[in-house]
């Protein structure tokens, strides 16, 4: 084992006397030392040598303390935080253990209290509520009887008026839309869900129900180049299913031909902390990334193989993308940091700690600039090889839920837990559009492929966003105005997607139900409801089929042709 001489340890307390500006007291412990007659080379030893070296001492007492503990999942960082420096100093490596114990027993009991508490309330809100409505019922009931009593008499000649005034009102309804339609101001237009009847339900013989998954599907993406999809969930695999060309065949397809299962975990399934809670594929579509509660990020083949483990996340992976290029993948994790993976090289190539909460979103700006954003409200824009921020965002007043920049990389759209979207440039510090129009958290946003830059340049470029207020609503970036509030869903919407030519958006709710909008049109053209909330929906590249991942474990593929 290394030892420190007198001599050493006189000449690192000389040199932090010296640095502080401790200048006598500096001179008197060099004079009385003989300093100046030691052999070592003070060129060598940096400065605060004395500070790195105490530091690392305390760490590595915090190791040896922690490193032994006799749980085998013992969480190191959370360990570190019971442990105070003059807990190292005063204490034996026997003695913090049994601190450290002692305050994981503490804690855990303070946790389970919490968690007990919760249970009572949740059970307590229940039984409210569930009085409340048979209450209300009960009221419902008595009304309706009493109506039908007094009305009974004169029954038909109510009927009779009842049919009129509906019939005047749908002439004045229909009067009302048409002069809406021919004298359309610039007032946003409100699109509400049309009646069952005008509604056109996607018949299932358009759609196929992909079925294996053991616990809720919460992520899924296509292959860019071919009839791949994949999807994620929280029975710790993913899956890559093959879908057939042309149109679907109702019923679950789930045969062992069309589906390879990517493992997290070996033997027991549906373990927590594996569950895969994001994946990409590349932009050549040979490869898929999965990041996973495990804090580990993977990367698989088209035929299942696990490529490489990229670990050294300390907590959740949130998000992950690959940049254009393929040669660098970005997670954003609970730890506060992301960080850039060299994909060839199968390591991290640098580590970005900026934030000070978890890192909730990733994108690519380009191939080496990207943004991040975090429970902290901040968003940093961060380049391979910088090592502070190229541009910091600060403006939202709750955590940022999502970034995405345009598809020219010139604006950053971000939305917010503070119930505003906004829209940012490089060019300044402050954001440009400021768009406040949600009544709630805005969950998610994406842009259209349309306008300068993409596949349909001659169309308006718009920004779609998603919130818990059931509502999806789409902007003028250029002017940061509302342009429709689409009306159609009762509960919160966590995913939109434009299709590739930029004409539908489709949009999917914990309602069960997913919309495909119109954009020329302004309505709903097709809409499907499943058997659980939907988290997540996209399209694949022909803009012909649509995926959704539901809590009850499935996904499901939609024909679309109009």
């Amino acid at each position: 084992m290394t030892t420190i001489t007198s001599v050493e340890l006189n000449y690192l307390v000389f040199r932090y006397l010296q640095e502080s500006g401790f200048t006598h007291s500096a001179f008197a412990l060099g004079y009385e030392a003989c300093i100046n007659k030691c052999t070592i080379d003070g060129n060598v030893v940096p400065p605060g040598a004395l500070i790195t070296f105490v530091q690392k001492g305390l760490q590595y007492l915090e190791m040896e303390a922690n490193l032994s503990n006799v749980d085998g999942d013992a969480d190191v960082d959370e360990d570190f935080s019971f442990v105070q420096p003059l807990d190292l100093i005063t204490k034996d490596v026997h003695e913090l253990r049994q601190m450290i114990k002692e305050k994981k027993k503490n804690l855990q009991k303070e946790r389970d209290k919490d968690k007990e508490l919760i249970q009572e309330l949740e059970g307590e809100r229940g039984r409210v509520r569930e009085k409340e409505r048979l209450e209300r019922e009960k009221e419902h009931e008595r009304d309706r009887e009493k109506i039908e009593r007094d009305k009974e008499p004169e029954k038909q000649q109510e009927d009779q008026v009842d049919r009129e005034i509906i019939t005047d009102q749908e002439d004045k309804d229909t009067v009302k839309h048409e002069e809406n339609e021919s004298f359309g101001g610039p007032e946003p237009m409100e699109i509400a869900t049309p009646s069952t009847s005008q509604t056109c339900e996607i018949p299932s013989s358009d759609v196929t129900v992909l079925a294996g998954h053991t616990s809720e599907v919460c992520a899924c993406a296509w292959s860019p180049t071919g009839s791949l999809l994949a999807s994620g969930s929280g029975d710790s695999t993913a899956r890559i299913w093959t879908i057939a060309d042309g149109t679907s065949r109702s019923g679950a397809q789930n045969g062992p031909s069309n589906v390879l299962v990517l493992k997290h975990v070996k033997g027991r399934t549906n373990e927590k902390s594996k569950d895969v809670t994001t994946l990409d594929w590349n932009g050549e579509g040979t490869l898929l990334a999965t990041g996973s509660y495990d804090g580990q990020a993977r990367i698989w083949t088209t035929t299942g193989e696990l490529r490489s483990t990229l670990n050294k996340h300390k907590g959740p992976i949130f998000s992950l993308k690959w940049n254009k290029k393929g040669d660098y993948l970005l997670t954003g994790s609970c730890d506060k940091t992301a960080i850039v993976w060299d994909v060839k090289a199968e390591e991290w190539k640098q580590q970005f700690e900026f934030h000070t909460g978890p890192t909730l979103d990733v994108d690519w700006r380009n191939n080496v600039s990207f943004a991040t954003s975090s429970t902290d409200n901040m968003i940093y824009v961060c380049k391979v090889g910088e090592t502070r921020p190229i541009k910091t965002f600060a403006g939202h007043q709750g955590e940022v839920n999502c970034v995405k920049w345009d598809p020219t990389g010139s604006l950053l759209a971000s939305c917010s837990d503070d119930v505003t979207a906004k829209i940012w440039s490089m060019k300044q510090d402050k954001y440009v559009h400021d768009l406040r129009e949600h009544a709630k958290e805005i969950y998610t946003i994406r842009w259209s492929p349309t306008g300068p830059g993409t596949n349909n340049p001659n169309q308006q470029l718009v920004l779609a966003s998603a919130s818990f207020d059931s509502t999806v609503k789409l902007w003028d970036v250029e002017l940061g105005k509302l342009l429709y509030s689409l009306n159609g869903h009762r509960d919160p919407v966590y995913s939109v997607a434009f299709s590739p030519n930029g004409e539908y958006l489709v949009s999917g709710s914990l309602d069960k139900s997913m919309h495909i909008w119109s954009l020329k049109e302004g309505k709903i053209a097709k809409t499907f409801t499943g058997n659980g909330g939907i988290f997540e929906v996209c399209w694949n590249k022909e803009g012909d089929k649509i995926a959704a991942c539901f809590a009850n474990n499935t996904v499901c593929v939609l024909d679309f042709r109009m």
